[in-house]
């Protein structure tokens, strides 16, 4: 009896070994797949990138006309290059811009050939000269909203304000932009709780067009394709404060509607940081006036009870989303706040904005100069 326990134990024994053996077999295999797949897409990168680096055809000197228009972003550029034949693939050429810092690229008509490297495409890309005048151009100014937006497109073109809006809340053509613009767009955009999913991303400059009646697409895909040219320089940064592009849009926002002097914004941008970081509501006024759809000075104790997501008097953290088109200087003072324990600040009417790290300090400031801002409302 003994003797056919010790042979049952044995057996299994075995038995177990060689399933030891089998599953380090498997695993081994497995690695080794795996490990070949990510060799190989990794050759099969490299040598891809060096391909699109590398001219369309060395050893065709013909000229193609080339024109980029005025305004053009370097997606555009890099867009029209291919389209002619000139690159192979546009986005390697955008991201071989940004990596070497190049700009200064000029409007104007090119004689470009497939057999020019990227360096000789981009030195003659700052020689052209356009004297023709644009038939209109579109100015949007920092801070605005999309609604604001829709109003100054409309007075400048054929479009209602109607139009545009159901245009820019169109889902299906949402979700066609966040897969041509996946650096700035994601499905953050696309939460239920955002009033307009393109808010903030339309770039406030002067947008210039040569023909009477451009598309409307193109109207908004400039824009963005200029946050994209602006963003795409402090993604470095965005990923190393821990932040989506979205959330880095919407501090970027809050700072536009509160700055008043450029030396404020990277303190305002302390203030927010910090009050997130102790887990206290930003309590930023202009986050209640756009749950209202308000544009006014200042808001009443009734308006901060306002119940909506956008409120930060009754939500921690941030909004769901941008509350308005942040300019450049609010977008670096997103990723570079300024030091020191700020908590609160104070904004006089003559654009002063007052600091403090204490509660009893800024109700001190707030009331020495409240009879300004009662002063003010009824100039």
């Amino acid at each position: 009896m003994g003797r056919t326990k010790e042979k049952d134990s044995k057996v299994k024994l075995s038995e177990r070994e060689q399933e030891a053996r089998l599953v380090r077999k498997i695993v081994a295999t497995i690695f080794t797949i795996v490990a070949l797949i990510i060799i190989g897409t990794a050759i099969f990168g490299y040598f891809y990138i060096k391909s699109a680096l590398e001219p369309v055809d060395a050893t065709d000197k013909s000229e193609t006309k080339v024109t980029i228009p005025i305004g053009s972003s370097v997606r555009g550029i890099a867009n029209t290059l291919e389209e002619n034949g000139i690159i192979k693939n546009s986005t390697v050429f955008r991201y071989y811009v940004k990596f070497k810092n190049e700009s200064g690229f000029q409007a104007g008509d090119y004689n470009l050939s497939p057999s020019m490297e990227f360096g000789d495409i981009i030195a003659h890309l700052k020689t052209g000269k356009v004297m023709k005048e644009p038939v209109f151009t579109i100015t949007i100014p920092e801070g605005k909203q999309l609604e604001e937006i829709a109003t100054i497109i409309s007075k400048k073109t054929n479009y209602s304000e109607a139009e545009i809006i159901k245009k820019l809340d169109d889902k299906q053509y949402i979700k066609s932009l966040i897969k041509k613009y996946p650096a700035i767009l994601s499905d953050d955009i696309l939460n239920a709780k955002i009033r307009h999913p393109l808010e903030g991303y339309l770039f406030p400059a002067t947008f210039e067009y040569y023909e009477d009646d451009p598309k409307l697409e193109n109207i908004i895909e400039d824009m963005l394709s200029k946050t994209e040219d602006i963003v795409s320089s402090y993604l470095g940064q965005i990923e190393e404060k821990d932040l989506s592009v979205h959330e880095f849009m919407t501090m970027a926002s809050l700072i536009e509607e509160e700055a008043t002097e450029k030396g404020d914004r990277e303190k305002i941008s302390a203030v927010f940081y910090n009050r997130i970081n102790k887990n206290m509501p930003l309590q930023t006024d202009p986050t209640v006036l756009y749950s209202m759809g308000k544009h006014q000075v200042g808001i009443t104790y009734d308006d901060l009870e306002v119940d909506s997501p956008y409120n930060t008097y009754k939500n921690s953290g941030l909004p769901p989303g941008p509350i308005a088109s942040p300019g450049e200087i609010s977008m670096a003072a997103a990723v570079n706040p300024a030091g020191g324990k700020y908590l609160y600040f104070y904004s006089r009417p003559n654009g002063e904005t007052i600091f403090t790290t204490t509660l009893n300090e800024h109700n001190n400031i707030k009331n020495k100069y409240k009879h300004e801002w009662d002063e003010f409302k009824k100039s």
